[in-house]
């Protein structure tokens, strides 16, 4: 008779032999409670070699018809649970079976950990898909999407639309869309993006087309019918890109042109009715503060103190920054002064003339805004530049008229926002741009691929407003900053919905409020972009 662990069915009865086999092993014989004393016929070697007529495999007819088939889907449970049994009946060794039994383990973990891996803040890292947020019965697509708690908002899950965004765990809620408007005096802009890394966003989908509201604003004081017709035009584009998403929180701001015009709330509420969208007229303190909070990133850590300014079509804001040791997540908190001057790259040129720009009549415009500063209480270079605030001052420019200056100077033969955007400019850099821009007439202002037909009338006007602003503020360095106000925007929406904040809970989201809570908590915002 030869032993059962040599494949041989032994000649014992089933009882004794089960007793045996469980001996060897050292692994019980059952699962766990009840299963655990159950008395089974047949050590596993004999189940391994056997086999019935009927039933399961390697066990008699009779147990497999008198057993219930409920026992026996738990007893191939349990067998599959048992590789120390398989191994002994195939003869593997201790330690192949720990071995195997450490792989199995290790695969388990690591795909776990790769199931629910994090990113840099908490969030999902990025695969493919956009998500996008499921609407309640009876929301429209494009309206602002209210959070939503337990189990409905973990089993909302909307096929993505695009490659790039972030991926959505199982149970999770879709990452949030935020999305910003600008319509300032000369540019209709849009931005749609979802937070990542803290004090960071993706963009999903912009927009952004000149449509010249302001055109003629400074001699009537009303908004043109063309004008009107032509930023109608451009919002519409604005909605159905707006309307394809569903957007957790949107701010959509009307700034210069329509504060100014003695129709400009009768124009807002023609928006309203043509495109559904409903704009806010913002005042020019928030507009200063948004154009700070867009370039916050662009400020080195060494730096102490910093002159921000955006020149628009209808006004221009300028900030006086200074940062002590504590810096603020917000750099808006460090603004001591602002102002904000009644003119922009289209009132000045449409009041001394863009086409044909002399020096002469350049310096006109030059002094025309410095008369402007004259009047603005500010602390001067040398309180910026010394004493407790170091030597790390240079000022930052965001708007149209610098990184034309910076498409120039690198001589782009196309436009690149990525080059630009950030670029450290000398103050002799810059004078030789404004000289060479001067020297051209406008024919070669359009002709140049960063200024086109569309700026060719604005940029000399800009560049005069510029520097007006070094000659008050003068600076070794400038830096460029392509963003503004939707950056601007954006980045107070996700600071206050507690987008960026480490540890926030996942399936129980907190209710964010509703867009006129979010405009109690923040100024509100008013920019203009030239």
């Amino acid at each position: 008779m030869k032993d059962p662990d040599h494949g041989e069915k032994p000649s014992e009865s089933g009882a004794s032999a089960a007793g045996r086999s469980e001996a060897r092993t050292g692994a019980p014989r059952g699962g766990k409670g009840k299963r655990r004393r159950r008395k089974l016929s047949g050590s596993p070697s004999a189940i391994a070699s056997g086999s019935g007529p009927s039933g399961e495999a390697g066990r008699p007819a009779a147990l497999n018809e008198a057993e219930p088939s409920r026992k026996r889907k738990r007893r191939r449970r349990s067998k599959s649970a048992r590789p120390q049994d398989q191994s002994a009946a195939s003869g593997a060794s201790a330690p192949a079976l720990d071995a195997a039994l450490s792989d199995r383990k290790g695969g388990q973990k690591r795909n776990r950990k790769a199931r629910h891996r994090r990113g840099l803040q908490g969030r999902p890292l990025a695969s493919a898909g956009n998500p996008t947020t499921s609407l309640r019965p009876g929301e429209r697509p494009g309206d602002t999407a209210r959070p939503r708690n337990g189990e409905a908002a973990a089993q909302q899950q909307v096929r993505p639309e695009r490659l790039g965004a972030p991926f959505v765990a199982p149970g999770e809620p879709p990452a949030p869309l935020y999305a910003a408007l600008d319509l300032g005096t000369n540019n209709c802009r849009l931005l749609v993006a979802q937070p990542t890394r803290p004090g960071q966003f993706r963009v999903v989908d912009a927009f952004s087309r000149i449509v010249r509201l302001g055109e003629g604003l400074g001699a009537s004081g009303r908004l043109s019918d063309d004008a009107m017709e032509r930023s109608v035009e451009a919002l519409k584009v604005c909605a159905a890109k707006l309307g394809a998403r569903s957007i957790r929180r949107r701010r959509l701001i009307a700034t210069e042109a329509a504060r100014a015009a003695a129709n400009g709330e009768a124009f807002m509420k023609r928006v309203a009715e043509e495109t559904g969208l409903e704009l806010e007229i913002i005042d020019r303190e928030t507009e200063a503060r948004l154009a700070v909070s867009g370039c916050s990133s662009l400020v080195d850590r060494e730096t102490r103190s910093v002159v921000l300014f955006d020149i628009g079509g209808g006004s221009s804001e300028i900030a006086v920054i200074r940062i002590g040791e504590n810096r603020s997540s917000r750099l808006a908190n460090h603004i001591t002064h602002w102002t904000s001057l009644p003119v922009g790259v289209v009132t000045l040129s449409e009041r001394h003339g863009g086409e044909h720009v002399t020096p002469q009549s350049f310096e006109v415009m030059v002094r025309e805004v410095e008369a402007m500063l004259a009047g603005f209480e500010s602390p001067s270079v040398d309180a910026l530049a010394s004493g407790s605030y170091g030597d790390g001052f240079h000022l930052i420019g965001t708007s149209g008229t610098v990184t034309t200056l910076a498409g120039v100077h690198l001589d782009l033969p196309r436009y690149d926002r990525r080059r630009v955007d950030g670029l450290w400019l000398s103050d002799d850099e810059v004078s030789a741009m404004q000289a060479r821009l001067l020297s051209w007439d406008f024919a070669a202002r359009a002709a140049n691929p960063c200024i086109g037909p569309d700026r060719a009338d604005l940029v000399l006007a800009g560049c005069a407003i510029l520097e007006a602003i070094r000659r008050r503020w003068p600076s070794s360095r400038m830096r460029v900053a392509d963003r503004g106000l939707r950056e601007g925007l954006l980045t107070d929406m996700m600071a206050d919905d507690g987008a960026w904040r480490r540890g926030r809970p996942r399936r129980h989201q907190r209710s964010f409020g509703s867009a006129q809570a979010g405009e109690e908590r923040v100024k509100r915002h008013e920019g203009t972009e030239a």
